[in-house]
C-alpha cells in the first residue's frame, strides 16, 4: 500500500519552473492577440495582456509544466468577457485601426477577405468567439479547448459549428 502511495507521489505532473520574464517573452504575443480577437481594439486589448500578467505575478499560480499558456489565455479571456460585458463598452462601435501601408494592388482582395472575416469573428457572441480563437488562431485541440474554458468537449465542438454557421451566413450577406 505504501508503495502504490510513493509510486502515485513520484508520477504527478512537474510544475512549471518558468521565470517570468521568459513566460512573458514566450507568450505576450498570444495573449494580446487574442485580446485584440476579441476587443476588436488594441489599446484595451494592451491593457488586459498587462492585467494578465500582473494576475500572474501577484497570485503565482501553480502550474502545470506546458499549461502556462493555457492559464494566460483563459484569464485573459475573462478578462476580456468583463470589459465587454461593461455597459460603457456596448456604447463603442469597434472598427479595424488603419493600415499603415497600402497594399499591393495584387494583395487587395486578399486583405479585404481577411479583414471581412475578422469582423465577422468580432460581431460572433463572446460564448462561440472564445472557441473560434482558441481553435483557429491559437491551434487548440477540442479537447484543450474543453480544458481550458472547463466546458464539455461536445459543447465546444456545437459551438465551433454554430460559429462557423453564423459565420457562412454572415460573409455570404456581406458579399
Amino acid at each position: 500500500m505504501q508503495e502504490l502511495t510513493e509510486a502515485s507521489q513520484t508520477e504527478q505532473p512537474a510544475l512549471s519552473k518558468l521565470d517570468f520574464s521568459v513566460l512573458y517573452d514566450l507568450y505576450a504575443t498570444d495573449v494580446l492577440r487574442v485580446c485584440y480577437y476579441y476587443l476588436g481594439n488594441r489599446q484595451q486589448a494592451e491593457d488586459v495582456t498587462q492585467d494578465v500578467f500582473v494576475k500572474y505575478l501577484t497570485a503565482r499560480p501553480a502550474l502545470l509544466s506546458g499549461k502556462e499558456k493555457a492559464w494566460l489565455l483563459k484569464v485573459a479571456l475573462n478578462k476580456c468577457r468583463d470589459l465587454w460585458r461593461g455597459s460603457w463598452h456596448k456604447r463603442i462601435i469597434l472598427g479595424h485601426p488603419a493600415f499603415e501601408l497600402f497594399p499591393a494592388p495584387e494583395e487587395t482582395d486578399h486583405i479585404v477577405e481577411e479583414q471581412s472575416l475578422s469582423e465577422a469573428v468580432h460581431r460572433l457572441p463572446g460564448e462561440f468567439k472564445e472557441v473560434v480563437l482558441l481553435f483557429y488562431y491559437q491551434g487548440y485541440g477540442v479537447t484543450e479547448i474543453a480544458e481550458i474554458l472547463h466546458i464539455a468537449e461536445g459543447t465546444v465542438s456545437s459551438r465551433l459549428s454554430r460559429a462557423r454557421s453564423r459565420l457562412k451566413a454572415d460573409l455570404k450577406g456581406n458579399e
